[in-house]
């Protein structure tokens, strides 16, 4: 059945570096002051470690404490929950996000782009399969934090309803993450939602927040604050959606291609 509104709480949080259970504590803290319903719920990027080269010792199993703590969240506060973290499969190692539902059905996707600028890429292997999760009627699309930089890989041609991006976007970058949210939210004629962390991780990046969440014609309807812990709740309407592709017809124009 089909939702016309989309209920989505954003957290912006200072990560712990390479902390996992304290990371999952401090997230089940922040999670419990939601007050009222709320269909999904969005973390960062590697929420459980920040954005860290050391896999090896950090990475988890599908059955592991992180997926399991996951399933519990959302079960237990009847929402879906989304961010990324370190995974471990057949030898691999994979900067994977999990889109959980109240059911227990997990969506994954695998980072497609990885920051080679940090080295992300000797360690990771990239994704290759971009997804779209159909939720109460809404078409989701997650990605990564890099994979914001490149457009094609986000274009909308699965005429989804909202682009999600869990990140740790760095401060001396962070005009870059605000104006590209915002592209994507106009170029795909959907809500676009992103996530960033705040505070110092180990290697000594700094992270300012500025997350945010823009509507089809790019106006951002969230006031997060920089460098601050903060929760922002946001009512998606599919009228805005349907109103302004019906009205805007801009999607019927753009290009065709393929990915290789």
């Amino acid at each position: 059945m089909r939702q016309e509104q989309l209920k989505v709480a954003v957290i912006q949080a200072d990560l712990v570096w390479e902390n996992r259970e304290l990371n999952r504590t401090h997230f089940s803290e922040k999670i419990n002051k939601i007050s009222g319903e709320v269909d999904l719920i969005v973390l960062p990027e590697m929420f459980t470690t920040g954005f860290t080269m050391h896999a090896e010792n950090l990475a988890e199993t599908m059955q592991g404490k992180t997926v399991e703590w996951m399933r519990n969240e959302a079960s237990k506060h009847n929402t879906a929950l989304v961010g990324s973290f370190i995974v471990s499969e057949e030898k691999k190692y994979y900067n994977r996000l999990l889109f959980v539902e109240a059911s227990g059905k997990i969506s994954i996707y695998n980072k497609r782009h990885t920051f080679t600028l940090a080295g992300e890429d000797k360690v990771f292997t990239a994704g290759a399969e971009k997804i779209i999760i159909d939720y109460k009627g809404w078409k989701i699309c997650p990605l990564i934090c890099y994979d914001l930089r490149f457009p094609v890989w986000a274009r909308n041609t699965e005429d989804y309803d909202v682009l999600i991006y869990v990140a740790n976007w760095p401060k001396p970058r962070i005009s870059a993450w605000t104006a590209l949210l915002k592209a994507r939210a106009i170029e795909n004629m959907s809500y676009c939602i992103g996530v960033n962390r705040v505070g110092t991780d180990g290697a000594q990046n700094e992270y300012p927040g500025h997350s945010a969440v823009f509507d089809v014609l790019g106006h951002e309807i969230t006031a997060f604050k920089s460098n601050t812990e903060q929760i922002e709740m946001v009512s998606l309407e599919k009228r805005h959606l349907l109103t302004n592709r019906s009205k805007f017809k801009f999607l019927n124009d753009s290009d065709t291609f393929l990915i290789l």
